[in-house]
Formats: C-alpha cells, sequence, structure tokens
C-alpha cells in the first residue's frame, strides 16, 4: 500500500495526506495522535514510541542494523544502534561466563575453609 502511494504521488508527495491530499501538518498529527490515545490514560504515548516500537520489532526479527537504519531512513547506522535498539545483555555467553567465575571462585573458598 505504502508503495502504491509512493508511485501514485511521483516519489515526492506524501504517503499518508491530508484529506485534501497534501501534507498534513504537524500540529494536527500531534492533535489527532491525543485524541486517539487520550490525554489522561496514555500520556507518555507520543509518534515517537511508536518510531521506536518499529525498531525494536526489527531488531527481534533479526534485521542487522544497516537493514534497520535503513528502514528508520537514518543516515547513519550510529544513530539506530544508539538511539533505537536496545542492548543484548542476556547474552548466554557472558551469563555462562560469569557463572563459571563464580563457581571457580566458591570452589576456591571451600578450600580454604576446609583446607587440604
Amino acid at each position: 500500500m505504502i508503495r502504491r502511494r509512493k508511485l501514485a504521488s511521483g516519489g515526492r508527495g506524501p504517503v499518508r495526506p491530508d484529506s485534501a491530499g497534501g501534507w498534513r501538518a504537524p500540529s494536527n498529527t500531534s492533535r489527532d495522535l491525543r485524541y486517539a490515545r487520550g490525554s489522561e490514560e496514555f500520556p507518555w504515548v507520543t509518534s515517537h514510541v511508536f518510531r521506536k516500537t518499529a525498531a525494536t520489532e526489527l531488531d527481534h526479527a533479526g534485521l542487522t542494523a544497516r537493514q534497520a537504519a535503513d528502514q528508520l531512513g537514518h543516515a547513519k547506522v550510529s544513530m539506530t544502534q544508539d538511539r533505537y535498539l536496545g542492548r543484548r545483555a542476556l547474552d548466554q555467553a557472558g551469563a555462562g561466563a560469569h557463572d563459571r567465575a563464580h563457581r571457580d571462585a566458591a570452589g576456591e573458598r571451600e578450600k580454604r575453609v576446609s583446607g587440604p
């Protein structure tokens, strides 16, 4: 659908036009989003939240940082990595290394306490 709209606009018009076929005013889009989310219940929901969600889904789908950057329209991959992609803190190899180090240290303590 987006590709069809882009082709129909000659690649220069909006993909999601206003009711007259032109560019939407940012203030109108913000107002529509506030109305849709409800000002009281979800004040943290902004258009940027959806962008971060899209980036997270690209990351979870296994796309490279370059592919995600291209999809999000970033010229620099570092922007995508620094601002949009989460660090994979729960790496199995890293967790295993910490676990082995802990067991080794516990074993050394056991030897010192029980003696030769």
